[in-house]
């Protein structure tokens, strides 16, 4: 065989791979219908209270604490060794079974994926919390079979997504699909960003809300950001009108309205931005503890003092809800490259 024949040869072993990749990626590409029923109960119990508590949490699928970079973000890791995972894990669980909450909303729990090690960390979650949360519910925003990049450690298989829990039983719960997504081939191999709406009856005929948000992140011209915000927008419109109560947290990868994205950094890292969130439904409150970070720059482990840190996860409430507390659980970014935040809000 003759060198340019083996170069050849060579040449097309890896494009063969990419080709494959992108193929298969496409049969079985995730597309769920743009509204999906994930429970129904009619019956469900009128909450007769006025008064509750929530928490919001990014817990990066237990793979983002304090010692892991990624490769995304500028880092060099995929993931941290399987022990570090499980360490991870178990500090996330333990910190969500210690707080006695009505609503927890969590964004990047993984069922099954490689990068967590296969753990069912929804299941788990699930299982630990059931005495004082019964009621979980889950959607996918992110249900890939096989990602290959980085290319020396392929990420592999991803199925993760949003899971909200609950003191008391939904009637309605809803993964609505958000519009936007990245050029082909990338939006093969990224999330499908979603909302998780629970609806809860109370004792005035009206409705709770409670959503669960995680926006586009990668996003640097902010176009799919937009394009999520202006659907979110819609349904808080129509919940409004209706005179419903609405509670919607989690991680927006945008900085609260007026927040500038380095308040807290203090010059540390200043190369790292954040949009701001624009108005939504009139009379709707942003609220967020403006004293402590809920997220950190992923390039480098978490050093304190030194690595970039700002706010992305908050809470917006609506016009007929009144936030007695907001306050950000600072631990150190131990086991996620976010951080909690609960609120204790009432009823008008």
């Amino acid at each position: 065989m003759s060198y340019w024949k083996i170069l050849g040869f060579l040449f097309l072993i890896p494009l063969g791979y990419v080709i494959g990749c992108i193929v298969y990626a496409k049969v079985t590409y995730y597309d769920p219908p743009m509204v999906e029923l994930i429970y129904s109960n009619e019956k469900a119990p009128v909450i007769q209270q006025d008064s509750f508590s929530a928490m919001i949490w990014n817990i990066g699928y237990a793979g983002l604490g304090a010692e892991a970079d990624f490769f995304y973000d500028g880092g060099k890791m995929m993931n941290p060794e399987e022990k570090v995972v499980n360490e991870y894990f178990d500090g996330i669980v333990n910190s969500i079974e210690d707080t006695a909450l009505d609503f927890i909303l969590l964004q990047e729990v993984d069922s099954h994926s490689k990068r967590s090690y296969y753990l069912d960390q929804v299941s788990f979650i699930k299982a630990q919390v059931h005495k004082s949360n019964p009621f979980s519910h889950f959607a996918f925003n992110y249900k890939v079979n096989y990602i290959p990049q980085p290319w020396t450690e392929p990420m592999g298989k991803v199925n993760s997504g949003l899971l909200s829990l609950a003191k008391f039983e939904p009637y309605k719960v809803e993964r609505h699909q958000l519009p936007g997504h990245f050029g082909f081939p990338k939006q093969l191999f990224f999330l499908r960003r979603c909302l998780l709406i629970q609806y809860f009856k109370l004792a005035n005929g009206k409705d709770l809300v409670a959503i669960n948000v995680h926006n586009s992140a990668y996003d640097d011209s902010g176009k799919l950001k937009k394009e999520e915000m202006k659907y979110l927008k819609s349904i808080l419109d129509t919940e409004d009108k209706k005179g419903n109560y609405i509670i919607c947290g989690g991680d927006w990868n945008q900085c609260p309205p007026d927040f500038k994205y380095n308040a807290l950094a203090n010059g540390k890292e200043g190369d790292y931005f954040q949009t701001n969130v624009e108005p939504l439904t009139d009379g709707g409150k942003w609220i967020y503890d403006a004293t402590t970070a809920t997220n950190r720059k992923n390039n480098k482990p978490y050093i304190a003092d030194k690595t970039f840190i700002t706010i992305i996860d908050f809470f917006w409430l609506s016009k007929n809800i009144e936030a007695s507390t907001c306050n950000g659980v600072d631990i150190g970014f131990k086991y996620s490259d976010h951080q909690p935040v609960k609120i204790n809000f009432r009823l008008k």
